[in-house]
């Protein structure tokens, strides 16, 4: 596999995650759901300090370690993905890194740039995207934005004895996350890389 064909795959993927992120930036209020498939599938708005799969690390100074932390894991994956390459590894294998990559990559822009370029996000209005008077951060202390819900079911009146499962309402969900494109990227990455390359790992 050429060089220029696993850039043109981790920037492909880079546009769609921020092209999605952008628009629901800019057209939903925080808090917004657009439901898709029912209940079990929406479009969910909201923003995290944080972590994948819509986790937070406290704090300002939680945000900036984390934001440090990807930045460092970015630079370290990058030159993996080149080491594959000169080693001549499997396409899979290449595609798969090339996935986690674009995923780290995704939620790095919108912790370092986010920010700088849109206005905060309300659940009355929606971000401005180079708003006048500035962003509503710094850099490298920008929100993820997330957007994928699926909630596939939900048990209410959960026993008391299954009571630390629930929220505060007593009721149970699965599958609770709300994550972005960037999430899934790495999520299938790993997913397949454990079935279907784990020889070449071994």
């Amino acid at each position: 596999m050429k060089r220029k064909y696993i850039a043109l795959l981790i920037v492909g993927l880079l546009v769609i995650d921020q092209v999605v992120k952008f628009y629901i930036k800019t057209h939903m209020t925080l808090g917004e759901s657009i439901h898709v498939f029912g209940n079990w599938f929406q479009i969910y708005f909201i923003e995290n300090e944080g972590a994948a799969w819509g986790m937070s690390l406290g704090g300002r100074y939680g945000k900036l370690i984390l934001s440090l932390f990807r930045i460092v894991a970015v630079t370290a994956i990058a030159l993996f993905i080149n080491h594959l390459w000169k080693k001549r590894a499997p396409v899979g294998v290449l595609v798969g890194i090339s996935l986690v990559l674009a995923g780290a990559l995704g939620n790095i822009i919108d912790s370092a740039f986010y920010g700088l370029i849109f206005s905060e996000s309300t659940y009355a209005s929606v971000a401005t995207l180079l708003p006048e008077g500035g962003g509503y951060g710094t850099f490298l202390h920008g929100k993820v934005v997330d957007m994928l819900y699926f909630p596939l079911f939900s048990i209410h009146n959960v026993p008391g004895w299954l009571g630390w499962l629930a929220g505060a309402d007593g009721v149970f969900t699965f599958f609770a996350p709300v994550f972005n494109i960037a999430d899934s990227y790495i999520t299938i990455a790993v997913v397949y890389l454990a079935i279907f390359q784990w020889k070449y790992f071994k």
